[in-house]
């Protein structure tokens, strides 16, 4: 059976590629509602703050930890020197935090940041020889992780080149398994139209990394009609917490529920903390994974 503990993102709160968006959101607050959502763990977020002393402190008055942490690398446009660099810095205040996930996204070709790209129409497709500096990179970067005691997941991602069920294929089949493991999220294979449960099945003894995003099908299909940027989609309210969405999780719950999976699920559903009350959507995600995965 299963291990898992459950955490969550604080892009709900304050996001990171849209300042403006819970900008009025403190880290105190953050953290205190998460803890009051009723979730043990979370994610780095930008307002962090990097003083380990300081933030392990305002974790612990919580009963909160870190889980992990994303990682923007930039091997296709980036000496391998500085990705590695930035990477073991990253990972080293990771494992001073006591996590044992870092979670790395490709951004060298990436729209996901782009607000003058749709994110559908203008998906990067990555070249033969970008997929070869893509995948030996990241078995360097994960062995690096793996000697330092950490496991580095791949965030497969909408407009990335690394996005949908053949890509994710391409990834897995070219890269080291004991170095490059796999981050499954929910949302980002519902959104970009792939079998998200059989994706689970193929991979799951790989997958080291849950996220867990509900997509609103409707909000996705003006995304597609209006030619709208990821970020725009995200304003737009494209995605949501589980329970909130027309993802069905059950099938997803059962399945890791019965394989020897150890370790998060982190509920991660960026929105307007205007729109969308951040400790109100957390305590909804909290109740909806309660009733229907027993966590």
């Amino acid at each position: 059976m299963a291990t898992i503990k459950l955490g969550i993102a604080p892009i709900a709160w304050t996001n990171d590629d849209m300042p403006d968006l819970g900008k009025e959101n403190t880290f105190e607050q953050c953290v205190s509602e998460m803890a009051l959502a009723g979730f043990t763990g979370c994610e780095v977020g930008g307002r962090y703050p990097r003083d380990t002393a300081v933030l392990k402190k305002a974790l612990a008055l919580r009963g909160m930890e870190i889980a992990s942490a994303w990682f923007s690398s930039f091997l296709l446009t980036q000496p391998y020197e500085q990705v590695e660099k930035d990477f073991i810095a990253h990972c080293s205040f990771l494992k001073s935090m006591g996590a044992k996930f870092c979670n790395v996204a490709e951004q060298g070709n990436s729209v996901q940041g782009k607000l003058d790209v749709p994110v559908f129409a203008g998906k990067p497709e990555n070249t033969a020889e970008q997929w070869k500096l893509l995948t030996e990179g990241l078995d360097k970067l994960g062995k690096v992780a793996k000697d330092m005691g950490m496991t580095m997941t791949y965030h497969h991602h909408m407009g990335t080149g690394v996005q949908t069920e053949a890509e994710i294929d391409r990834l897995m089949e070219n890269t080291n398994p004991d170095y490059v493991w796999l981050l499954y999220d929910t949302g980002h294979l519902v959104c970009s139209g792939e079998d998200y449960l059989g994706i689970l099945k193929k991979y799951m003894s790989r997958i080291r990394h849950i996220h867990l995003k509900d997509v609103r099908m409707d909000v996705r299909q003006r995304v597609i009609d209006e030619k709208m940027s990821f970020l725009d989609g995200v304003r737009a309210g494209m995605f949501t917490v589980p329970g909130d969405g027309d993802v069905d999780f059950e099938p997803i719950f059962d399945y890791v529920n019965k394989s020897d999976f150890d370790g998060w699920y982190i509920v991660e559903a960026e929105q307007d903390p205007a729109k969308a009350n951040p400790l109100e959507y957390a305590q909804k995600a909290r109740k909806y994974i309660r009733e229907k995965a027993g966590l």
